[in-house]
């Protein structure tokens, strides 16, 4: 090949490469986030703070409910709202006293708080972490014989339960988790089924009280129809309720309890005759980045991490190899450098709008270096805000919920302690 027909192609790569480089995306607050900015500001926060927007998580209540439609009973899903005056609001407005808890010091902590609450634990949890909660349990309204429902997954942790109840001359309600195609534990055939029911009727203290069938996997397996997969776990749901009942005949609770669904998939609920009586929810009430799917499309998010800058510099500099010319001259959304208050929380940027990490620099829970272009104008002190990917953990970071309505910050919701309560 001619060295001049190697230039002209050579230059041709460089100028296609140039069109290929990523556009400007960066903006400043939208007046929404300006105005919490200063709500921030005149709460005199000047720490990362974990924040939810009160109106439009009770906007998003009233979605879930208008969907539910008195179809199914209501069960708020407490880890992903891990604050009892946020429980508590949430149980007020929707008029729910079902509860699903996932943590043995929380559900101390919420049989303490909401005697009226009808609690069903939300995993098998080992039995010593049951002794626990009866060991702290600390008397009052709430009663554990009947409000509460204790999840098991298999014949030996029945027997184990069995052996503590005894023990603690206790009577406990038992509900079986079952496999209904997330394959992450639970009864998987009719022998399995079987044994637990017979173990559980034997037992003087222990009494069936329902099934829970937990089905996520059926909006997010990436082949094939979502509708076809929600049929087949309620066709599995639907065996293991026949099952039973034949099997317990008179046995049967009349009071029987059901409980399927989640954040993702409560929506495909909406019509159609399903062997389920209650669905849980409680992310898509705050709405993390994790539940941005279509099926949450009418959610909109109600939380963010707000977060203070400390350092801004107009240029991108990396120590050592200073790559940050080239980086910025490449990316212009790397024209500009924040350093802010914390980070490496599970969490994306949500503004300033373009907002991006730095894979080179690296990340930090100290200061995170966030980079942005030229059309940021962050200046120290100013806020970043920040969507968490999940509530369950993430919420519990950060102390009080700081609760945003109508402009201000107007409570501070304390977060579940992992002390005893």
């Amino acid at each position: 090949m001619k060295r001049r027909s190697l230039i002209i192609g050579g230059a041709a790569a460089l100028g296609l490469g140039w069109l290929l480089r990523p556009g400007e995306r960066g903006a400043d607050h939208s007046p929404y986030f300006r105005d919490l900015s200063a709500a921030l500001d005149t709460a005199q926060l000047a720490k990362p703070t974990l924040v939810v927007d009160r109106s439009r998580l009770l906007a998003n209540l009233q979605t879930l409910l208008g969907h539910v439609a008195g179809r199914f009973d209501y069960r708020i899903v407490a880890k992903s709202l891990p604050s009892l005056p946020l429980l508590g609001t949430v149980m007020e407005a929707s008029g729910s006293n079902r509860l699903m808890l996932f943590h043995q010091p929380f559900l101390n902590q919420v049989a303490r708080r909401f005697p009226q609450a009808d609690v069903l634990l939300g995993k098998p949890m080992p039995v010593v972490a049951a002794h626990n909660f009866y060991r702290q349990f600390g008397g009052g309204g709430f009663a554990p014989d009947k409000q509460l429902r204790w999840l098991l997954d298999t014949p030996q942790r029945v027997a184990q339960y069995d052996v503590l109840a005894t023990e603690l001359g206790q009577d406990m309600q038992i509900c079986i988790e079952l496999d209904v195609g997330l394959h992450r534990g639970g009864v998987r055939n009719d022998e399995q089924l079987v044994a637990m029911l017979d173990l559980i009727t034997q037992s003087k203290r222990l009494n069936f009280c329902g099934f829970m069938g937990y089905e996520p996997h059926i909006v997010k397996v990436p082949v094939g129809d979502a509708r076809d997969y929600r049929d087949k776990a309620m066709a599995v749901y639907q065996h293991y309720i026949d099952v039973a009942r034949g099997h317990l005949g008179s046995l049967w609770p009349r009071d029987v309890l059901l409980n399927a669904g989640g954040s993702p998939t409560y929506e495909m609920y909406d019509e159609g005759s399903y062997p389920i009586n209650e669905l849980a929810a409680g992310s898509c009430l705050v709405k993390p980045t994790d539940f941005d799917l279509p099926t949450l499309a009418d959610h909109e998010a109600a939380c963010y991490i707000a977060t203070p800058v400390l350092k801004c510099l107009d240029t991108l500099e990396i120590p050592g190899i200073d790559l940050g010319a080239v980086q910025s001259l490449w990316d212009p959304n790397r024209a500009r450098t924040f350093f802010t208050y914390g980070g490496y929380w599970k969490a994306r940027p949500e503004s300033p709008e373009g907002l991006i990490n730095n894979g080179l620099f690296g990340r930090s829970t100290n200061q995170e270096m966030l980079n942005g272009s030229r059309r940021i104008h962050l200046k120290p002190d100013d806020w970043v805000f920040l969507r968490p990917t999940q509530s369950e953990f993430v919420f519990l970071q950060f102390g009080a919920i700081a609760v945003y309505d109508k402009g201000a910050i107007v409570e501070r919701w304390p977060v579940f302690s992992e002390q005893p309560a």
